[in-house]
């Protein structure tokens, strides 16, 4: 028995049990080191003219046995001798892959690459850490390999605890077998469960499937027996199983094959098998970069939400490869927040991995990364809208809230990527329109974009603070849905481009006091309305208990008796919203304004009232007018009851 070179078993179970935090990637592990072993072999074929191989052999074996409770990685690929077994497995750490690039790399004549710059040589493994995640599953691990051009073959074996025995051994060929003894299993804790034919075929294509070797395997299919020649018309078809060694990866993953090689079927295909979806891709999107990160993505956006889009539990995020090899199955740093529907792949060989490949370093490479593809997602869908604009209202009705969302959640930080992908319901076109389309046809006098936030378009259309702005000749944009108010509010402002020049078009909410749609004339002659009526409208103040700042001549009505409008940000329907959430009771209020209609009848009989000196019914007129202007608004009545009363009263 021969000690590990590092004699120190904390750092061997240090090795086994905490630098992996998902044991099935043990198997990804061996494969990758099989993929190399058969790497070099190759390199070594094109360098050397001694080395007479057939690249087409080359190949790795993936076999069980299910009463042994063994797993058997194969590879026709260098093999080691003796000497190398003692020095790559019996020293943790040591990384003979690593060493290999190292020594093949190409410098220019008085350059010195550092390793991380080596890229002209494609090994997957680098920290020589990844067989020991064998012992993650495996009680004992026996290693048979057989060098090319050596006629001996030798056995490294070792349960993972304090050494290991090298000893002569025989096989037919040069190459590496690698056999894992499962640990019994215990409670949970079943092993027993990777010695099948599903439980290998199935970590093999999530975490090896491109590798771009062939992976082989023996699996087990049906078929119908031959009819016997005696039989009868009753005869019943008899089936019987068989085996044959069958190819179980891709090898060449989509994502790296030239577009113009690749029919949109094949990603269509591709992405439902992938990513479990019963529809097409709405989009698909294709990058190849090139530069200083070198990369591949295949991005897909879908053609439906899917179910738990707009729930915790949603996890966004694509799958992560390096080198065609599964490193993350969803990296959530590759895609923004607002456009965490997308699905799909990006593969690089130049990230930098951690020792247990299972994250990055360096998380300056992903952001490089999603930036651009950040970019590209965002020109796609641009394209789509001003391409086809019926895909696009689709596309929007399926994930626009997620786009309005993203400019709320950034405080606005997100708004030049979103700002002209988000459509709004149009009250004078009467269709869905972006802010572009809204300026354009806007007035030429035109200084603000309005819009108006409620539930139901039906509604919010007769609003009286919607039909006065329409009256002017202004179009109001109406939102119904709840984030609506608030990515308005993070927006602040639409830039428009005319020609060399940029103007700022600030959002206005139709429920606010001021518009900026009234004269200095009407404003003048409301004030001193309001002045004149002073006495009536403390009688009304007071009627409300403080639901409302203040009551004043509206300059706005032309119809409705009285409208409720705010001041400050807190509209009457964010109020609402806020107060319906969690810590409602630091919910911030609205300002509200109790505007009256100085043509109205009403505002006569209000007068004609407080004249008389009957204020008590200056007050139930009031609350009845104030609760029909919350009715208006869509809003909840605090007293329903007395409201019907003083309707009852009022009617008698």
């Amino acid at each position: 028995m021969r000690k590990f070179k590092t004699e120190s078993k904390k750092l061997l179970d240090l090795m086994i049990n905490s630098i992996y935090t998902n044991r099935e990637i043990f198997l990804r592990e061996l494969i990758s080191n099989a993929s190399d072993a058969v790497d070099k072999l190759y390199f070594r074929s094109l360098t050397d003219d001694s080395v007479q191989i057939n690249r087409a052999d080359l190949a790795i074996t993936v076999a069980f046995d299910e009463a042994a409770r063994t797993i058997t990685v194969s590879d026709n690929g260098i093999g080691m001798t003796k000497d190398d077994l003692d020095k790559n497995l019996g020293t943790i750490a040591h990384s003979d892959s690593y060493e290999f690039k190292a020594a093949n790399a190409k410098n220019e004549p008085g350059e010195e690459k550092g390793l991380d710059d080596m890229t002209d040589v494609d090994i997957i493994g680098q920290f020589g850490v990844g067989f020991y995640s064998a012992f993650m599953v495996g009680k004992k691990v026996r290693v048979v390999s057989r060098a090319y051009g050596s006629d001996e073959a030798w056995a490294w074996e070792s349960d993972g605890v304090e050494g290991y025995a090298i000893e002569a051994a025989e096989r037919a060929g040069h190459g590496t077998d690698v056999i894992i003894y499962l640990k019994d299993d215990a409670g949970d804790e079943t092993y027993g469960e990777y010695a099948t034919e599903y439980g290998l075929t199935d970590l093999i294509k999530r975490y090896s499937n491109y590798v771009r070797y062939p992976i082989q395997m023996e699996v087990t299919k049906s078929r119908m027996k031959p009819r016997p020649a005696d039989a009868d018309d009753e005869y019943m078809p008899e089936f019987e199983n068989y085996t044959e060694v069958e190819t179980v990866n891709s090898m060449v993953p989509i994502w790296k094959r030239k577009g113009s090689e690749v029919s949109q079927e094949e990603y269509n295909e591709f992405y439902k098998t992938d990513f479990h979806d019963y529809e097409d891709p709405a989009r698909t999107i294709t990058v190849h970069a090139e530069g200083t990160l070198n990369y591949d993505a295949l991005l897909f956006v879908p053609s439906h939400a899917p179910f738990d889009l707009y729930t915790k539990e949603y996890k966004k995020g694509l799958a992560l490869y390096s080198s065609n090899v599964l490193i993350m199955d969803k990296c959530e740093d590759l895609v923004p927040d607002y456009f965490n529907f997308v699905r799909g792949v990006v593969d690089s060989a130049d990230l930098t991995l951690n020792i247990s490949r299972e994250t990055l370093q360096h998380n300056g490479q992903l952001r490089a990364i999603a930036r651009r593809l950040e970019k590209k997602v965002k020109a796609d869908l641009a394209a789509l809208r001003d391409d086809d604009r019926e895909a696009y209202d689709k596309f929007f009705e399926q994930f626009g809230r997620t786009l309005k969302f993203g400019v709320y959640s950034s405080y606005g930080m997100a708004k030049d990527i979103l700002a002209d992908l988000l459509l709004f319901y149009s009250a004078k076109q009467k269709k869905m329109i972006t802010l572009d389309e809204y300026l354009a046809d806007a007035p030429a006098d035109q200084e603000s974009i309005f819009f108006a936030a409620g539930e139901g378009l039906e509604h919010l259309a007769k609003m009286p603070i919607v039909t006065t702005v329409l009256a002017k000749g202004y179009d109001v944009l109406l939102c119904t849905e709840n984030v609506d108010e608030f990515c308005m509010m993070a927006l602040g402002d639409y830039a428009r481009k005319d020609g060399d020049e940029e103007k700022s078009f600030p959002l206005k909410n139709v429920g606010n006091e001021d518009l900026g749609l009234t004269t200095e004339e009407e404003k003048k002659e409301a004030a001193e309305a309001t002045e004149e009526n002073r006495e009536l409208f403390d009688v009304m103040a007071e009627a409300l208990g403080g639901r409302v700042e203040k009551v004043v001549v509206s300059t706005r009505l032309t119809d409705a008796p009285v409208v409720l409008t705010t001041e400050g940000a807190v509209s009457l329907q964010m109020a609402q919203m806020l107060k319906n959430a969690p810590g409602a009771e630091d919910a911030p209020k609205s300002q509200v304004v109790l505007e009256v209609n100085p043509k109205s009848p009403v505002f006569d009989t209000l007068r004609a009232a407080h004249a008389a000196g009957d204020d008590a019914k200056v007050r139930t007129y009031t609350e009845i007018l104030f609760d029909q202007a919350l009715l208006v608004e869509g809003l909840p009545i605090e007293d329903p009851i007395a409201f019907s009363q003083a309707v009852t009263a009022l009617m008698k």
